[in-house]
């Protein structure tokens, strides 16, 4: 019986370069396996017969691991085609920031009434004791006669007379204030310093089940008072400014937490004097113009602002309002300038004590620098004669530096500029300072390196920078005293 001929079930199909019509330009029809439903349209598919022997075990070549066939996947487990939606955060509502701001309360003198505890309840004033001596802190007994830090010491005990000198001891200042720190490091990751003594805290989903922000600030100021015996004020809100603001409302020892949204509330009936930003120049032209509050700034219209101040109009207009979108840095943020001065007990005539002064200034700045990872571009003098008069003279180095040598040497510089052209005016103050900052990773020339291979027996930047390190190193370990350099 003779089998008939199978009739074929679609068109015949053409090459794309032989199709006569744009219906015959199609794929061909798809062949399917009978035993393992797996499509071979477009490669060779032989039938089960061929892979039915005994000593294979595969029914099909597209079952076989090395010969599987790319694209082709079991009708099965075929899935359609689906558009992909945008993609949709799992993580559940946003949590409202909070930042909480602690500072401690007149720390220097906290720490001196620790060490003393003679001077609790006395009036007590922290600075130095000559006649240019400037105050550093002030105990609330003394600030109830109007003594404030960065007041002249003769001016403040004018108005204490009974007042109680100390004289400021800053390595102990800055252990306490390492302790600090460290307990705020064990309540939140993120932790900013703001100075000795204050510091920002991000507490956004901290303690979430323990009572939230307020009583995670409550058990860092119980450490700070019980380990270190000093208070603490603390503010906790949604931005960083109106957490400065909200501490220093809430000192002495105190605490306040805004609730999510009321910044700007708490803000209004505020001086604008109260925000950080505002220094005493722009709240002279703010009231000029009768904005006395920061409610009032709120109000104005932007644009007004910025056409009158400029951008510190339009900042004023989104910190009035208790907008700050600035984060917490973990890290710190970056240092934008270096600077140290000193004023005399005396106005100085000569010049060897001036550049004596200056090689000092240099020393403290570069160690900074170093620290911070930094080098300078540009080195600023600053000069204050007797009669108060301030000069400042500023060079762009050639080169980013960092080591002693070279600041001192630029700082020198202008200092003799500025000493001819003055007609050697008495000084009263003077300070050297390093800005325009960038990466520590200059790379040296071969003109460095081969004095580097001299320095021995010649000066090379290559040479002061490993002195620099290697001071820096003894004094980090022995004290600042341990070492000095010669003249």
């Amino acid at each position: 019986m003779a089998v008939p001929a199978r009739t074929p079930t679609s068109v015949p199909w053409r090459a794309p370069w032989k199709a006569r019509s744009r219906a015959a330009r199609r794929r061909p029809p798809r062949r399917v396996c009978a035993s393992c439903a797996r499509c071979a349209s477009r490669h060779p598919h032989p039938g089960p017969e061929v892979w039915a022997h005994p000593y294979r075990r595969f029914r099909c070549a597209l079952d076989r691991p090395r010969t599987r066939v790319l694209g082709c996947t079991p009708a099965r487990t075929r899935r359609p085609y689906r558009r992909r939606e945008a993609s949709v955060p799992r993580s559940g509502p946003q949590l409202p920031q909070r930042i909480a701001h602690f500072d401690l309360d007149s720390f220097f003198v906290a720490v001196e009434r620790v060490d003393d505890p003679a001077l609790r309840g006395l009036p007590v004033l922290v600075g130095g004791r000559g006649g240019r001596g400037v105050v550093a802190s002030a105990s609330y007994e003394a600030r109830r006669f109007g003594c404030h830090s960065a007041q002249p010491m003769a001016q403040a005990l004018r108005l204490c007379p009974q007042a109680v000198v100390m004289p400021p001891r800053f390595e102990r200042y800055r252990a306490v204030s390492r302790a600090f720190h460290a307990i705020l490091r064990d309540v939140s990751p993120v932790v900013e310093s703001g100075g000795i003594d204050e510091a920002y805290v991000d507490l956004t989903g901290v303690g979430l089940d323990a009572g939230g922000a307020l009583a995670a600030a409550q058990r860092a100021r119980k450490r700070v008072h019980g380990e270190l015996g000093v208070s603490v004020s603390a503010c906790i809100a949604g931005s960083r400014t109106v957490a400065k603001v909200g501490s220093d409302r809430a000192k002495p020892d105190g605490l306040i937490e805004l609730p999510p949204g009321g910044d700007a509330a708490f803000l209004a009936p505020l001086p604008v004097r109260d925000l950080p930003m505002v220094g005493p120049k722009l709240a002279e032209r703010l009231h000029a113009v009768g904005v006395r509050t920061i409610g009032e700034a709120a109000a104005l219209d932007a644009r007004w602002l910025e056409a009158r101040f400029g951008q510190s109009g339009l900042l004023l207009h989104e910190r009035a309002r208790g907008i700050d979108p600035t984060p917490v840095h973990a890290g710190g943020r970056d240092v934008k300038s270096v600077s140290r001065e000193v004023t005399f007990g005396t106005d100085v005539t000569e010049l060897d004590e001036l550049r004596r002064a200056l090689h000092r200034h240099a020393e403290r700045v570069g160690a900074d620098l170093r620290h911070a990872g930094r080098r300078a571009r540009t080195v600023t003098l600053k000069l204050r004669w007797s009669d108060f008069e301030t000069v400042t003279r500023s060079r762009t180095l050639e080169r980013p530096c960092e080591s002693t040598a070279a600041l001192a040497q630029a700082g020198c510089a202008l200092l003799d500029m500025l000493w001819r052209g003055s007609g050697r005016r008495p000084v009263r103050l003077i300070g050297l300072g390093a800005s325009n900052l960038v990466e520590d990773s200059v790379q040296l020339g071969f003109a460095d390196l081969a004095a580097g291979e001299r320095a021995a027996t010649r000066r090379s930047p290559l040479r002061d920078e490993r002195l620099d390190r290697a001071v820096d190193a003894i004094r980090a370990r022995f004290g600042e005293d341990a070492l000095s350099r010669g003249a």
